[in-house]
């Protein structure tokens, strides 16, 4: 049913909370497992978010990896910079993506707030279907 996943991470919670999701999701379906997490530029004269860096991106990715590997799944894990919505949505059109599944809510609020979310953006750009896991 769903040959390829990908799964959209950030450092938030609601994200660690899909991982079950994800994994059960994974194993019932075979499916190839895709991890991405983007690294979005910072605005002009604001201060770095150490969290936003590609240290602690490429940290992260390495630990749901070895999550993932302790459940007998085999990941793939793909770092981007960008703006979050249109890069996950980009990913998953390059890899042909049967399926997105990211958290409810992210770190990624805009300033408009949930309304215009990148969960949202996601839901509206995806070029497939969007698993959204509170």
């Amino acid at each position: 049913m769903f040959k390829t996943v990908l799964f959209a991470l950030d450092g938030s919670r609601e994200a660690r909370d899909a991982i079950d999701t994800v994994t059960k999701l994974v194993k019932t379906c075979d499916s190839r497992l895709v991890v991405v997490s983007v690294v979005e530029p910072a605005e002009p004269d604001t201060p770095p978010d150490p969290m936003n860096s590609p240290e602690a991106i490429a940290k992260l990715l390495e630990t749901v990896r070895n999550l993932f590997a302790q459940q007998g799944i085999e990941t793939e894990a793909i770092e981007r910079q960008g703006k979050p919505s249109f890069t996950i949505c980009d990913v998953a059109d390059e890899i042909e993506a049967d399926l997105i599944v990211m958290g409810t809510r992210g770190l990624g609020l805009t300033d408009d707030g949930a309304a215009d979310s990148v969960t949202n953006r996601v839901i509206s750009l995806s070029p497939c279907p969007v698993l959204i896991v509170p």
